[in-house]
């Protein structure tokens, strides 16, 4: 298999970008970390990859709405060349605050002619959540998500509330298929989520989302935080497992390209 090269877009703000550099290196691709403004310059250096990720953190200081800024800048300076990046089928995956751009920059789910149709408020606890999660994984399209059913892996934001603008969008998401990931309680009859096992009261439990196509994703937990066993607080108590959970995330992405 040809080296995979991921491209890892930073900013001001961003501090998950060396735990997503580890992450896809753990699963055999070539990651490098480069600045926004180097990629403003020269737009095309995204031409020589094969995987763009914007990692969490909280860029620009969150001081409009979290991931708001870097939206604006992916929009009005990078858009046509992230959707001739996508639309080459290639992939594009946005953790947490790079969900936040990725979805307000209406690459995952594109605005109508009323404005955006989704977008990522604040926490109905009104407090930033860390905690640790299950996910419900529906792959789908989604090559990041292949041959998975599942996921335990942390979360950490203020801002992850997925709300639609009126209810029929929310189920036409759902319907579609582009609500890959969605949290729910391994402890409840139901499955049915209550919090903290849906920690920011997302509509429809959503955690990520994928776009009509599949190969952009996006979801507020972090798979990075995971990919050693030892990342698990209870691995001492549950037994060493072989690797995290959330290296088949990043291995998918890479063998996308096998």
């Amino acid at each position: 298999m040809a080296t995979v090269r991921v491209l890892i877009l930073r900013g001001p703000g961003s501090n998950c970008d060396a735990e997503a550099q580890f992450a896809f290196e753990q699963a055999g691709a070539v990651a490098e970390r480069i600045h926004i403004n180097r990629l403003r310059e020269s737009p095309t250096l995204i031409r020589h990859y094969q995987i763009l990720v914007i990692p969490g953190g909280f860029t620009y200081g969150d001081d409009v709405a979290a991931g708001k800024i870097l939206a604006n800048q992916l929009t009005h300076f990078l858009g046509d060349a992230l959707r001739k990046f996508r639309d080459s089928e290639r992939l594009i995956l946005g953790i947490c605050n790079g969900f936040q751009a990725l979805l307000k920059s209406g690459l995952i789910v594109a605005p109508d002619e009323e404005g955006p149709i989704a977008t990522l408020a604040h926490n109905t606890s009104g407090k930033f959540e860390d905690r640790w999660i299950h996910l419900a994984v529906q792959p789908g399209k989604c090559p990041f998500l292949t041959g998975m059913d599942r996921l335990h892996v942390p979360i950490a934001h203020g801002e992850g509330r997925l709300v639609c603008r009126l209810d029929w969008h929310l189920q036409g998401l759902l319907q579609a298929g582009q609500a890959v990931l969605r949290y729910v309680d391994p402890a409840s009859p139901n499955g049915l989520p209550p919090y903290p096992a849906n920690p920011n009261g997302s509509q429809g439990d959503i955690a990520g989302l994928c776009d009509p196509t599949g190969r952009v994703l996006g979801l507020m937990p972090h798979p990075e935080r995971h990919v050693l066993p030892t990342q698990h607080p209870r691995w001492t108590r549950v037994g060493l497992k072989s690797e995290g959970e959330g290296l088949a995330l990043f291995r998918n992405a890479v063998r996308f390209f096998a």
